[in-house]
């Protein structure tokens, strides 16, 4: 290692290779601050910030007083992505497959679009829409985030609703009156949990989350679109891609 690394770089580099290599195995303790400081003959400051990096990548978890210790290698499990328009089944099929009981909480209102939905949704900044936001859970445990949009007509009021059953989607609504859904576009990225995200979803630091977003289509119009968070340590999405032959 260059003389002009940071020396909490020597720390980080040693702690990590015991861990990649299995010397210190998943649920191991990990050195206090004190004990690195004279280990690697550093300072308080480098031993903290060494501490901070390998949580942060997710190596590491300190808990209040028991210290850090190395992390469990999570099992991912599958999350299928379907053309099915109600999040309530696939989620309820994914948990009961892996074992879990699965529950949710919604809460729905009327709120302005911002612009991305807008966007989305091909409709004016600012306009009307019905939000509902999800917090799904496997064993009681919260496991994804979901929060959809749909456009309203101006003028139409929507009173604040919530509760713990299933709730139809704008899309599943359409299909009923005879308008079925004719595309699906979905993309997902990667990215740095909101604090928010972070408190709901329990997720230790240095765990990104996995954000899905999903547009429903008929036709040329969209009528719903909603962002799925889940945590990026515990599932990999699954998806079923039809042949062309």
């Amino acid at each position: 290692m260059a003389n002009s690394d940071p020396v909490y770089l020597r720390v980080v580099e040693d702690i990590r290779r015991q861990i990649v290599d299995g010397t210190l195995p998943p649920g191991a303790p990990i050195p206090s601050r004190h004990q690195i400081t004279r280990k690697y003959s550093v300072g308080e400051t480098a031993a903290r910030h060494a501490l901070r990096v390998l949580a942060q990548e997710g190596l590491i978890i300190g808990r209040v007083g028991s210290g850090h210790r190395v992390r469990e290698k999570p099992i991912l499990l599958p999350l299928h992505r379907s053309r099915y328009p109600e999040p309530h089944a696939a989620f309820a099929s994914d948990m009961q497959a892996g074992g879990r009981q699965p529950s949710w909480s919604w809460r729905s209102e009327l709120t302005d679009a911002p612009p991305d939905i807008a966007r989305r949704l091909r409709i004016g900044e600012c306009s009307p829409v019905i939000r509902t936001r999800y917090i799904f859970r496997g064993d009681g445990r919260p496991v994804q985030l979901l929060t959809s949009y749909e456009p309203i007509e101006p003028g139409q009021s929507q009173a604040p609703e919530e509760g713990t059953y299933e709730r139809r989607s704008a899309a599943f609504r359409l299909a009923a009156s005879g308008l079925p859904v004719t595309e699906i576009s979905e993309s997902v990225l990667i990215r740095v949990p909101q604090p928010t995200e972070s408190d709901l979803l329990e997720l230790p630091a240095g765990v990104q989350v996995l954000q899905i977003e999903r547009t429903y289509w008929t036709g040329e119009r969209p009528v719903e679109t909603s962002d799925a968070v889940v945590p990026g340590d515990r599932f990999r999405l699954v998806y079923g891609i039809p042949s062309p032959l």
